[in-house]
C-alpha cells in the first residue's frame, strides 16, 4: 500500500533530482494534511478546504463500498446497481446509502466507506452546533429528512420509549400556535392530536404566554413543542420556561430550531433551556442553516440516548446524498467560513432594517416592532385590498423571491393568531444572502409599490 507521506521513496532510484522529489512531497503533504487532521480530530476544520480536497476524500471513501468491487458477485436485491454514471455524481459515489434497516447510524456491511463518511458527518454535526451556541448538547445526527419529517421521527421515537414506562397511552401534543403546515402535518401523520395554544398580540408582536401553555395541560398530553425561528409577527417561544414546565410534568420537549443556528440569540435561548429544564431534541434544517440543497436536518440532544432512540426508529436504509451535502458544506466553509457567514448575516439584517425604515418613512408606514434576528416586517396600512393582492405578484415579476405579504381580509394563517389586523410584508436577511440581494430587493420593492399605487 502506498504511504503518501513517503511516496517519493518509490522514485529514489530514478533520474528525478532529490530536491524536486522533496518539493513534490511537500505539496502533496499540504494537500493531504487537512484530511489527516479530519480523521484524527473528527471536527469541523478551522479553515475551508479546497474543492479538490473534498472530492478526493469523497472519492476515496466511496471507493471502499462494495459496489466498486469489480470482482464481487452481487446477488442481493439491493446492491447499489445504477442505470447511469450520472448517479455516481449526484450521490458523490455513495450509492449504497447509510445505515441498516431499523438503525440509521449502524454500519452498513456493503458500504464501509459510506459508514465512515456518515460517522464523520455526525461528528461534524455535533461539533458545529457546539461551536455555535450549544456546548451542552451530547450528540447529533444528520438525517435525510426535512424539518417536519424529522419532528415525526423524533416524536415517534421518544413517544415509543416513554409509552413503555406508562400504562396509560397518551396522544396529545401541546403546540404553541405555529402556522406552518409541515409541522402540524408531521404530528397528525403519527395519529397524535394537537392542542394548539393560540397566539396573542403584544403591540406588533405575536407571542404565546407560558401560562397559556401550562393551563392547557391535561392527562392526555405527553409532549410539548417550542419554536425559535419563525416569521414576524410571531416571536420565539419562552423556551427556558417551557423546558422547566416539561421537566416538572414529564413531557417530551422538542425544539424546532428550523433556521436558528445562524442566530446567536436564538441559540442562547436553547442553551439556557437545556440548563434550566428538559429538552429532548433540537431540530434544524441543513439547507436553511448550512447552505446545502433541500432534504436534510440535524437532530441534536443533550441526552445521548435520545439520539440512539431516534436513529433506531428510522425505517429502512437512508439516502446518503443529504448527508454528503452537509459534509461538503462543513468542509468547504470551515469554522472561519461559517463565522464569516454569520457576521455577514448580522450586518445584512441591519442594512435590511435601515433601508426598509427609509422606505416606510417615505410611504407613511412603519417597521413592525417584533424581535427577529433574521427577518424584518413593514406595515402596509396605506394599501387597498386589491393593491395588497397585487404587491406579491409585482415583486415576483421583478424577480424578488421570498417576501411574504399578509392581507388581513384574505386569511389569518401565517400570523399565528386569529385577529392580526395590520397588513404587512416580511423580508429576510438569512444566512447566505448578500448585501446586493438586500439592496436589490428593497429597490425592487419600492418599484413594485410605485407600480401598484399608480394603477
Amino acid at each position: 500500500m502506498v504511504d503518501f507521506d513517503k511516496i517519493i521513496d518509490f522514485f529514489n532510484n530514478m533520474d528525478i533530482p532529490k530536491n524536486m522529489l522533496n518539493r513534490g512531497q511537500l505539496v502533496l503533504n499540504e494537500f493531504m494534511n487537512p484530511i489527516k487532521i479530519l480523521f484524527q480530530q473528527r471536527s469541523v476544520p478551522q479553515e475551508p478546504w479546497a474543492d479538490d480536497q473534498i472530492e478526493f476524500l469523497l472519492q476515496t471513501l466511496s471507493n471502499m463500498d462494495t459496489d466498486k468491487d469489480k470482482n464481487a458477485a452481487r446477488v442481493g436485491e439491493r446492491e447499489a446497481r445504477i442505470a447511469s454514471k450520472l448517479h455516481l455524481k449526484t450521490s458523490a459515489g455513495f450509492c449504497h446509502g447509510v445505515g441498516r434497516s431499523g438503525f440509521l447510524t449502524a454500519p452498513q456491511p456493503k458500504a464501509p466507506g459510506g459508514s465512515i463518511m456518515y460517522e464523520l458527518s455526525n461528528y461534524l454535526a455535533r461539533n458545529i452546533l457546539k461551536n455555535f451556541g450549544l456546548p451542552n448538547i451530547k450528540d447529533a445526527i444528520v438525517v435525510p429528512l426535512c424539518t417536519g419529517m424529522s419532528l415525526s421521527l423524533s416524536l415517534g421515537a421518544l413517544k415509543s420509549a416513554q409509552s413503555k414506562k406508562s400504562s396509560h397511552i397518551k396522544r396529545t401534543v401541546l403546540v404553541p400556535q405555529i402556522d406552518h403546515q409541515s409541522l402540524l402535518k408531521s404530528i397528525n401523520l403519527l395519529g397524535y392530536k394537537t392542542k394548539i395554544i393560540e397566539g396573542k398580540i403584544f403591540g406588533d408582536a405575536v407571542r404565546i404566554p407560558v401560562e397559556d401553555i401550562t393551563s392547557n395541560l391535561d392527562e392526555d398530553c405527553f409532549a410539548v413543542i417550542s419554536v425559535t425561528s419563525f416569521f414576524p409577527p410571531r416571536e420565539h417561544d419562552n423556551i427556558k420556561q417551557i423546558s422547566k414546565f416539561a421537566k416538572e410534568n414529564n413531557l417530551i420537549h422538542i425544539v424546532i430550531n428550523a433556521y436558528g443556528v445562524q442566530s446567536p440569540e436564538w441559540m442562547a435561548l436553547i442553551k439556557s433551556a437545556i440548563d434550566a429544564g428538559r429538552v429532548d431534541a433540537i431540530i434544524q434544517s441543513t439547507d436553511k442553516n448550512f447552505l446545502t440543497p433541500v432534504g436534510g436536518s440535524l437532530i441534536a440532544s443533550p441526552i445521548k440516548e435520545n439520539i440512539v432512540k431516534i436513529s433506531q426508529a428510522y425505517a429502512g436504509r437512508a439516502s446518503a446524498t443529504p448527508v454528503v451535502n452537509f459534509l461538503i458544506s462543513m468542509l468547504s466553509l470551515g469554522i472561519s467560513g461559517y463565522q464569516k457567514l454569520i457576521t455577514e448575516q448580522q450586518q445584512n439584517r441591519k442594512i435590511l432594517e435601515s433601508k426598509l425604515r427609509e422606505v416606510a418613512e417615505n410611504i407613511n408606514e412603519r417597521i413592525l416592532d417584533v424581535f427577529n434576528p433574521v427577518a424584518v416586517g413593514i406595515s402596509l396600512n396605506t394599501l387597498k385590498q386589491d393593491q395588497l393582492y397585487a404587491l406579491g405578484g409585482a415583486l415576483y415579476n421583478l424577480r424578488v423571491t421570498g417576501p411574504r405579504v399578509y392581507n388581513p381580509n384574505e386569511k389569518a394563517f401565517g400570523t399565528c393568531c386569529n385577529n392580526y389586523i395590520t397588513p404587512y410584508i416580511v423580508m429576510n436577511a438569512a444566512i447566505g444572502a448578500t448585501e446586493n440581494d438586500i439592496l436589490s430587493a428593497v429597490e425592487r420593492f419600492k418599484k413594485a409599490y410605485r407600480q401598484i399605487v399608480k394603477k
